[in-house]
């Protein structure tokens, strides 16, 4: 007969998932145990595994819960009728608004999706690749299509944005909305005053 599903079930797996990330992003992904992460979530081994059969499926679990979760917030931005620069500052600041209170969860984007599968992180790249598409899609935009015509500095660009993304998670994870907003704006400035020496 099989089991019933608690009523509560979906907010102990959000349980479990945020604080099975911060043990992953604390003690790294190969050394935590699915032993430790129940200890952590104040639960037993076998209660663990009424919800994750193993260290992927949970691995895999978080990291698609935050990116879908992010790709489809940063998709949904409004863009139309906006000048190209307010474009890119529209999308970076949401970026920056998403990031806040995710750390974990991105800190171990990096060291775990290579662990898993192929046809999981087939899922996970997925994401990555509709939100590279959208940031580069603005970028082109913004140079009124000269970065669309050398794709390698479009690239280059894009991994930049991102770049400068990420230093803000790593050194800035306290920011306040205001000091985002003010980030969001020092990032499109750069950008906006840089794509022209990037073409040279």
């Amino acid at each position: 007969m099989a089991r019933t599903i608690a009523k509560d079930y979906d907010q102990k797996r959000q349980s479990i998932l945020t604080i099975a990330a911060e043990v992953f992003a604390r003690e790294g992904i190969a050394r935590a145990s699915m032993n430790k992460v129940a200890q952590s979530c104040g639960i037993s081994k076998a209660n663990i595994y009424h919800y994750y059969d193993g260290k992927d499926a949970l691995l895999f679990d978080i990291l698609d819960t935050y990116l879908s979760a992010l790709s489809e917030r940063v998709g949904a931005v409004d863009l139309a009728g906006k000048p190209h620069d307010e474009q890119l500052r529209a999308l970076v600041h949401e970026y920056l608004l998403a990031y806040e209170g995710m750390d974990h969860e991105h800190k171990i984007q990096t060291e775990g999706l290579p662990l898993l599968p192929d046809d999981l992180q087939d899922v996970l790249k997925g994401y990555q690749r509709k939100m590279v598409a959208q940031m580069s899609d603005v970028l082109d935009r913004l140079s009124h299509g000269k970065l669309g015509e050398e794709p390698g500095k479009l690239r280059d660009v894009t991994m930049s944005v991102f770049g400068m993304l990420n230093w803000y998670y790593m050194w800035q994870p306290k920011a306040s909305a205001e000091d985002r907003a003010g980030y969001a704006s020092t990032i499109t400035n750069l950008v906006k005053g840089g794509i022209a020496q990037v073409l040279d």
